[in-house]
């Protein structure tokens, strides 16, 4: 049993013994639900800056390699970026120096896009993914896009992972219309306002409803206000192991009758962690569990036994140890 299911089986235990105040039974369920926290605390210790594949969502339907069955080339402007980004065969992109887009740079299916070293920079544009699906983008800097820097719509099995975002004009990571079996990870979020759209409009449920699963993890949320991400319709989706720091809008927010599950994140001066409400939008469910909060607000819960369960298999961190493990490991440069 992993230490998060201990805990929740002990907690479940200690709410039925209540009344026994002082008994011994119940100082043994405590210093069981304790040993579970340190045990979970030893593997946040060991947990790795990097995965050869995707924890959560786009291990899902078939799983997400984006590339790996195609040739390897390297590019270092917009032309070669475009001729091999939008063919029909599968490849893997490696972006040396920065490549300064014009608008947004579209990817076909099978597509695995990654920086060199700490090199690779996206400027003044971003990607965009439409209708495609096994596509990888990593460890890459985006900044200054006059639109989005990765748009994500009508697309499944994406991988979003170890890039830095900053300073788009709209959002840094927008998923939409649609989209499914999508993880997002070990990003370094920083100087923007609207981060991580989680379906666009309140009025595309027929679309959405039973899509946009995504499970966001050991990202680094850093003084970015809001959309961390903001969620319509999907359920579930999971929000685990993230560091977020100063946010002055929100952290989470569910709506559209949306399932969060938020689960041992670290929240260092977020006066709102979580949100069930925002705009026109109507409520979402949020479930929440073992996270930890520093000079942050009270995280507020809707109709946690509404949120669907996780089905893939993960291990988390116990939250206390999240800040040092994201800070460490999230952005470019840490693919080993």
């Amino acid at each position: 049993m992993r230490a998060s299911q201990m805990t929740g089986v002990v907690a479940l235990v200690a709410v039925g013994l209540a009344g026994c105040s002082g008994s011994p039974a119940k100082v043994e369920i405590h210093k069981a639900a304790a040993a579970a926290d340190a045990a979970a605390a030893n593997k946040a210790a060991a947990a790795p800056a990097y995965e050869k594949s995707p924890v959560g969502w786009a291990s899902q339907g078939g799983g997400t390699t984006g590339g790996a069955k195609g040739a390897t080339v390297t590019v270092s402007t917009v032309a070669g970026l475009k001729k091999y980004a939008t063919a029909k065969r599968p490849f893997v992109i490696r972006i040396k120096g920065t490549i300064a887009l014009t608008g947004m740079q579209k990817l076909a299916s099978n597509k695995t896009i990654i920086g060199v070293g700490a090199e690779g920079r996206i400027i003044g544009g971003g990607l965009t993914l439409s209708g495609v699906r096994n596509v990888v983008i990593r460890n890459l800097t985006f900044t200054g896009s006059r639109d989005d820097a990765i748009n994500v719509q009508g697309s499944r099995n994406v991988w979003i992972d170890h890039n830095d975002l900053s300073k788009a004009y709209d959002g840094l990571t927008d998923v939409k219309r649609g989209s499914d079996y999508i993880t997002i990870s070990w990003n370094h979020y920083h100087d923007h306002n609207k981060t991580a759209l989680l379906g666009h409009s309140d009025s595309t449920g027929s679309l959405d409803k039973g899509h946009l699963r995504a499970t966001y993890v050991h990202n680094w949320f850093d003084g970015t206000t809001q959309r961390h991400p903001r969620v319509r319709f999907a359920n579930p989706v999971h929000v685990f192991n993230n560091y977020f720091k100063g946010n002055s809008g929100y952290g989470v927010a569910s709506t559209e009758g949306a399932g969060v599950f938020v689960e041992r994140n670290f929240f260092e001066n977020v006066k709102r962690p979580t949100s069930i409400s925002e705009g026109s939008s109507g409520p979402g469910d949020i479930r929440l569990f073992g996270n930890y909060f520093l000079h942050s607000g009270r995280a507020v819960k809707r109709n946690p036994a509404k949120v669907a369960a996780i089905p893939y298999a993960y291990t988390p961190q116990a939250a206390k140890s999240v800040k040092a493990t994201v800070t460490a490991g999230a952005g470019v440069g840490h693919l080993g």
